[in-house]
C-alpha cells in the first residue's frame, strides 16, 4: 500500500506514522495518567513530579533515579514499577540501572551517613587499616547500616593526592590516620 506525504504527516490519520501512540512513545494525557497510577503505588506523588518533561523515556531514566534517592534517601523496590511506568521502560530495564550502579541505594541509609574510599591510592595510602578503625569505632560492618549509621565504600572521591578520604555526613575528610578515626566519628559513633 502507498502512502501519500498527507498520510505520513498527519497523527491522526489511517496509518499514523508521524506520531505513534505505543508504550515508548505516549501522549501527553497517556503519560500523566500512566505517571499518576505509577505514582499511587506507594502512595506518593513524587515519581509524578520528579520526572523532568513530559514524554521523557529513557534518557530521563538516571536524572529521575537520583532525584527520587535525593527525596527519600534511597531507591525502594517498592518504587521501581512506579518509575518504570511513568518512563514508559520496563520493570528489568529500571530494575539494571539500579543494580547496575554503586550510587543507588536500595535500602534505607542510617541517620549518619559514612563513606570511606577503596580507590589504588587511597588503598596504598593506608585506607584499610582506616576502614578498620572505621568499623570498631562505628560498629558497623562496610556496606550495612547499624543503630542508625551506614558505613560504605566509594570506589574514589576524586582526591587521590589527599587520601586515605573518609566522608562523614557530606563532609570530606582528608589524610585521615586511624589513629584520628574516633575523633573525626565524634557523636558517629554507635
Amino acid at each position: 500500500m502507498k502512502l501519500s506525504p498527507r498520510d505520513t504527516q498527519n497523527p491522526d490519520g489511517p496509518h499514523d506514522v508521524g506520531r505513534r501512540r505505543s508504550r515508548l512513545n505516549p501522549t501527553e494525557g497517556e503519560r500523566s495518567a500512566v505517571g499518576r497510577a505509577a505514582a499511587t503505588v506507594n502512595g506518593t506523588d513524587a515519581i509524578e513530579r520528579l520526572l523532568p518533561e513530559p514524554g521523557s523515556g529513557r534518557d530521563a531514566l538516571l536524572p529521575l533515579l537520583h532525584a527520587v534517592q535525593a527525596e527519600h534517601g534511597y531507591i525502594d523496590d517498592a518504587m521501581v514499577p512506579g518509575i518504570a511506568a511513568a518512563l514508559n521502560l520496563s520493570r528489568a530495564d529500571v530494575h539494571g540501572v539500579v543494580t547496575f550502579y554503586h550510587d543507588f541505594r536500595r535500602t534505607a541509609p542510617g541517620r549518619r551517613m559514612v563513606r570511606i574510599c577503596r580507590a589504588e591510592s587511597c588503598r596504598a595510602r593506608g585506607a584499610m587499616a582506616v576502614e578498620r578503625a572505621l568499623v570498631e569505632q562505628t560498629g558497623t560492618p562496610v556496606g550495612t547500616t547499624v543503630a542508625e549509621v551506614t558505613v560504605d565504600r566509594v570506589h574514589c572521591f576524586g582526591l587521590c593526592a589527599s587520601g586515605p578520604i573518609i566522608e562523614i555526613d557530606g563532609r570530606l575528610h582528608a589524610r585521615v590516620d586511624p589513629a584520628v578515626v574516633g575523633s573525626l566519628l565524634g557523636g558517629v559513633a554507635a
